[in-house]
């Protein structure tokens, strides 16, 4: 119960904060060389649209997806957590997590010691990150 009300909690406070999040998606492209040591970009259809390493899951259409559910990744406990207990990605959520994953999910799961494989932190741009990634859905 603990857990599915930290989740709860940390959906709604980025909503309830009236804060508007206004991250630059070309930036976040630019951006983005950071990323694919670890993380490709391919469309549904098999196109690539960045070529990258396949330590972290592939990003499109990240936004709009449950946490931890990309299929044939083996996601951290914590992030299949969160996961499980609801927490689906938008722009807000996701710019929290990339700009400080352990953080975000220990307050996402309640549990002391959450952890994520995510190490880097993209503590400045992270919105505009989250913005790029919002742009590669169907």
């Amino acid at each position: 119960m603990k857990m599915k009300l930290a989740v709860l909690a940390v959906m709604v406070l980025p909503m309830s904060s009236g804060a508007v999040l206004a991250g630059d998606a070309a930036v976040g492209e630019g951006d983005f060389k950071k990323c694919k040591a670890c993380h490709a970009i391919t469309a549904a259809d098999g196109t690539k649209i960045v070529k990258g390493g396949r330590t972290g899951p592939d990003l499109y259409g990240v936004i709009g997806r449950a946490a931890g559910s990309s299929e044939g990744f083996k996601y951290s406990a914590s992030l299949a957590q969160a996961g499980e207990g609801g927490l689906v990605w938008d722009e807000e959520r996701l710019a929290a997590f990339i700009a400080d994953p352990n953080r975000f999910l220990k307050e996402a799961t309640g549990a002391e010691k959450a952890k994520s494989k995510m190490t880097f932190k993209h503590k400045k741009g992270a919105e505009d990150m989250a913005a790029y990634l919002a742009t590669l859905t169907e």
